[in-house]
């Protein structure tokens, strides 16, 4: 058996730990590799991108539509209440955009009939009438403390004459009172909410405000709220 000279091992050695060579098939397949691995990435990242975006506008559109809904429930509550009284009707204009939560107070009132035979109970001339449950003396007199009569007024839109209001109070069990001015009150909006106006019927209110009353500007006879009519428009 021949031997093998060690020159020949070595030489033998080295070829075998050299690097083995990397085919270019190999090279394309590595490259399709990663550029495929990168296009599914992005895919991913552009579905769920997209997808958060759709669930975003989804839930705008969404509030808008009960901001919608809001508005047009609004829009269908009655803007308008006949007040038939002993002297003849009152038509008041609700504003509900304004006066938004004392509106809903007066028309849940309205439909449960609570000023159905509801009394005027102070006349003041040239200042306000009354009506209510309760026969509240001190309000009344701590209304004419400053007088009744004015003169160069700031006649701002709530100032103005046949102004309907509610006291400022709690409405604590269903006292809910409502006044129209029959004169422009300077300080109006620190003693009322004005949530409304006469829009006809004023001959009405000056009728019931010529009515003869005693020294508590009470009316000597009995003047009441017959029934009150909601109306959408007149």
């Amino acid at each position: 058996m021949a031997r093998i000279k060690p020159q020949a091992l070595l030489q033998q050695s080295k070829k075998r730990k050299g690097p083995a060579r990397i085919s270019v098939t190999t090279i394309i397949l590595s490259s399709l590799i990663v550029v495929l691995t990168m296009f599914f990435l992005y895919a991913t990242y552009r579905h769920w991108s997209q997808r958060s975006r759709i669930q975003i506008e989804s839930r705008q559109s969404v509030l808008e539509g009960d901001n919608y809904f809001v508005d047009s429930n609004k829009s269908d509550l009655p803007g308008y209440a006949i007040l038939d009284t002993g002297k003849g009707s009152i038509t008041l204009e609700l504003f509900k955009d304004s006066s938004p939560e004392v509106v809903d107070q007066f028309l849940d009132l309205c439909q449960k009939g609570h000023f159905n035979g509801m009394l005027f109970r102070h006349v003041i001339k040239h200042y306000v009438i009354q009506a209510g449950d309760k026969d509240k003396l001190k309000a009344a007199e701590d209304w004419t403390l400053k007088g009744k009569h004015y003169s160069q007024l700031d006649t701002s839109l709530k100032h103005e004459a046949f102004m309907l209001g509610t006291s400022k109070a709690k409405h604590d069990n269903g006292g809910f009172e409502l006044y129209i001015t029959t004169a422009p009150i300077p300080d109006l909006n620190e003693k009322l909410i004005v949530f409304g106006k006469v829009v006809k019927g004023e001959d009405v209110v000056q009728e019931i405000e010529e009515v003869d009353t005693d020294e508590h500007y009470r009316p000597k006879s009995s003047i009441g709220i017959h029934r009150v009519t909601l109306k959408q428009s007149i």
